[in-house]
């Protein structure tokens, strides 16, 4: 697991190339700067990925079974992500959903860029004075991996989140393959992010209309505990994809009311992006308890209690989980 420091994936070189990086890193407003970065970081990572598309070859894995994959592109993602972040932020702790071996990273996998428009907003007075070190962020190099594999790109995600003090406080969500059934001339991927106490940016907060309750759920990860969970809702609707990146944005786009997982399997490297664009807007993600998740960087990383999230009417759908399903999901 990339706990921490444990990956290292650099050059020991870097650390004196680029010794005045963590010299300003460790300035005031450190929260804006490494989302700005988290920003063009996640860009890169989206050309990564796509380039791996392309190559024809997914050099596809089985971790503990067939709806549990890594691909070229997750493996390439993360070295990416977390060097690039390493680099410019030496004192976070970076956790990436990918273990993998301890070695050198190519200098074409760095990312040394920020978002000039994020860093234009005003820090929150709340985070304002954060050091490095007491940051966390959360990497998902490939949510939806499953469904990148079989070609369902709009499921798809790339999914860097921040906590502080064990709460995800920021958060950027890159779909590589938005737009990509526009025709072979559109324009593909884009990026959302959000920070509490700013809001939530690239994209148009939509909800559903009133009255109507429309499920979001797992597609490849179902089971008789989560169907009973939604029955029990008596949803208009049930719409069955991958990623919980791609739920949350259903919920903030306004194509469904509620993101329900009565079942362990989510992490937090799942969660804490999407959590903090959604909270950024005023939605909810807690586990089916109600429980809010927590960050820290020696939490356990499986969302034992499954998820519970809502843009709206959060009370709604909590009182319909039934104690039957809340009983067999421990905290």
């Amino acid at each position: 697991m990339l706990n921490a420091f444990s990956h290292l994936l650099r050059p020991a070189s870097v650390y004196r190339i680029h010794s005045a990086a963590v010299t300003m890193s460790s300035a005031s407003n450190v929260l804006m700067r490494l989302v700005a970065t988290s920003y063009a970081v996640a860009e890169k990572a989206a050309t990564i990925t796509r380039n791996v598309m392309s190559s024809g070859d997914l050099g596809i894995v089985e971790k503990t079974g067939a709806n549990d994959l890594q691909t070229a592109a997750d493996r390439l993602v993360q070295k990416s992500i977390c060097a690039s972040l390493a680099r410019k932020f030496p004192q976070i702790t970076l956790i990436g959903e990918e273990d993998l071996p301890l070695e050198e990273v190519e200098e074409g996998l760095f990312e040394t860029g920020q978002s000039e428009e994020i860093l234009k907003h005003t820090c929150p007075n709340q985070y304002s004075n954060i050091k490095e070190e007491d940051l966390v962020v959360w990497v998902d190099p490939l949510d939806g991996t499953k469904e990148y594999t079989e070609g369902l790109l709009d499921h798809v995600t790339i999914l860097i989140g921040i906590a502080y003090e064990g709460k995800a406080i920021a958060g950027v969500i890159n779909q590589p393959y938005y737009n990509y059934q526009a025709g072979d001339n559109a324009v593909l991927g884009r990026t959302i992010w959000g920070v509490l106490g700013i809001g939530s940016f690239g994209f148009e907060l939509k909800e559903v209309p009133d009255g109507k309750h429309i499920i979001t759920t797992t597609r490849s990860h179902s089971s008789k505990q989560v169907n009973d969970c939604i029955a029990a809702i008596s949803p208009d609707k049930v719409i069955r994809v991958g990623g919980a990146g791609n739920k949350i944005i259903q919920l903030i786009e306004g194509q469904a009311s509620a993101y329900v997982f009565a079942s362990p399997g989510c992490k937090k490297w799942d969660t804490c992006a999407p959590e903090a664009v959604l909270h950024a807007v005023g939605g909810k993600l807690t586990d089916i308890h109600g429980n809010p998740f927590e960050y820290h960087k020696d939490v356990k990383h499986m969302n034992s209690a499954g998820v519970l999230a809502t843009l709206r009417n959060f009370d709604y759908y909590s009182s319909r989980v039934p104690d039957s399903v809340k009983q067999t999901l421990v905290p």
